[in-house]
């Protein structure tokens, strides 16, 4: 997970200057044509303890006239539902599913219960198509420039994705050693036809600066994936990023991660509260969420620096690791009544951590044998953790105020990826896409809700 840069590599980032530039990143209007809708295949199973159980019923795809959401039936254990969405293009597969490789797929719950789809083609562009309630795909698709997709988040009117985007390096020199590509990231701000409606550039490349050049804030082979996360007004991204310091006649790279603010109508937040140039040093699996509790993004990352699970900016120890190359951060929910609760792994065992602004004050040692956890909220009060089990996935959900198991392990019939994320739906069911039947399909797991 740590990889060698060029030059001398700090240990901690904080006598880093830091360096302000927006970039580039005007309005813009459209976006090109994507595919169109193939065919969609269903199935569902129970289970509970590990065990397969009775089929649920699925239901219609027809909306709740009584709160406009999907009318998905809840029961009294968990149901998993999984369908085979035809997309029509060729889909990034899974790869070894490093920390620096792309990310294939996301998903995004929208306030009426359906979904945007999200996928990584094969062709330099990133794709989105529009769920419905039963997840099939709606009309036609869309596509943008794109050449790793990171996250997408959605709103009543639409979105915003989370992409990668080539960039230029110019000469530098480096001192030593190469991290060529340098590239941009970019909010893509979307309407309810899936349509641009703006960019936004959150790295800072432009025309007079480049990855070599000193101050750069850029994306680059080292590990660099991000998250989204809204206020219901703005749009957050935080994610990993390469640094560029000058050294005397040359340059040098060094990697931390960055958060940055981004307005309704494409600007970048000035003077934003929580966001920050560099905040984790050598930092990995980038975790963000809105609490409207505090009125604060909350955020976590896994460092080397020390070893552990921590917050950003300031630097603040979560839980503490060690040094043996399989500390892992999985994903930040809200914890019933206040706080967080954040899953990760340290020598495959999954630990589910509680803390507010500091130090864990519970931690939890799951059942869960596992290099790369999966954290998502599952209704009111609970929790779901999921993991990689042999070919499949498996799963148990969690009380969100004391961080006890409630019922038993079960299966979710999908294939596992390291950093693709399950998503909370507001009818208490989380979905996660995951490789489909073929190169130009996805499948997608949904966790059907819990009775209260």
């Amino acid at each position: 997970m740590i990889a060698a840069v060029a030059g001398v590599v700090v240990a901690a980032l904080g006598a880093v200057a830091a360096f302000s530039a927006s970039g580039p990143g005007e309005p813009a209007q459209g976006s090109p044509a994507g595919s169109g809708t193939g065919s969609d295949r269903t199935q569902s199973q129970a289970s509970a303890g590990g065990g397969a159980g009775p089929s649920a019923a699925a239901g219609s795809a027809a909306l709740s006239a009584a709160n406009g959401g999907c009318d998905r039936p809840a029961g009294q254990s968990p149901v998993v539902k999984v369908t085979d969405v035809n997309v029509g293009t060729a889909v990034t597969g899974y790869g070894r599913e490093g920390d620096t490789e792309p990310l294939p797929m996301a998903i995004a719950a929208t306030p009426a219960g359906g979904s945007w789809l999200a996928w990584l083609g094969t062709n330099g562009r990133v794709y989105l198509g529009r769920l419905d309630c039963d997840d099939h795909l709606v009309g036609a698709a869309t596509s943008f420039e794109g050449i790793d997709l990171q996250d997408v988040h959605a709103d009543a009117n639409g979105g915003v994705v989370l992409l990668t985007r080539k960039g230029t390096c110019h000469d530098g020199p480096l001192c030593g050693g190469s991290s060529s590509p340098c590239n941009t990231m970019h909010m893509i701000r979307f309407d309810n036809a899936g349509r641009q409606v703006w960019q936004r550039q959150v790295t800072n490349l432009g025309a007079s600066l480049g990855g070599y050049d000193n101050g750069a804030r850029f994306v680059w082979w080292y590990q660099h994936h991000g998250r989204l996360a809204s206020d219901g007004t703005n749009y957050a991204a935080y994610f990993s990023v390469a640094i560029t310091v000058q050294n005397g006649d040359c340059v040098d790279i060094h990697e931390g991660d960055r958060m940055q603010v981004v307005g309704p109508g494409g600007a970048l937040v000035p003077g934003q509260r929580d966001s920050f140039e560099v905040g984790c040093s050598h930092s990995w699996d980038t975790r963000i969420l809105w609490d409207p509790r505090t009125g604060h993004y909350a955020m976590v990352c896994a460092t080397d620096n020390a070893c552990r699970i921590a917050q950003p900016h300031p630097y603040r120890t979560v839980a503490s690791g060690a040094c043996d190359n399989t500390l892992f951060g999985g994903d930040l929910v809200l914890a019933k009544g206040q706080g967080y609760w954040t899953a990760w792994s340290q020598g495959g065992q999954v630990r589910l951590d509680h803390f507010t602004t500091g130090a864990s004050d519970t931690t939890v040692r799951t059942a869960a044998r596992a290099a790369h956890p999966h954290l998502v909220g599952y209704g009111a009060g609970r929790m779901l953790l999921a993991w990689e089990s042999g070919s499949s996935m498996a799963a148990q959900a969690y009380d969100a105020g004391t961080g006890k198991p409630v019922g038993g392990q079960f299966t979710v019939n999908v294939r596992d990826h390291n950093y693709q994320a399950f998503k909370a739906y507001a009818d208490g069911s989380a979905a996660y896409p995951a490789a489909g039947a073929n190169g130009t399909s996805i499948r997608l797991a949904r966790v059907m809700p819990l009775t209260a």
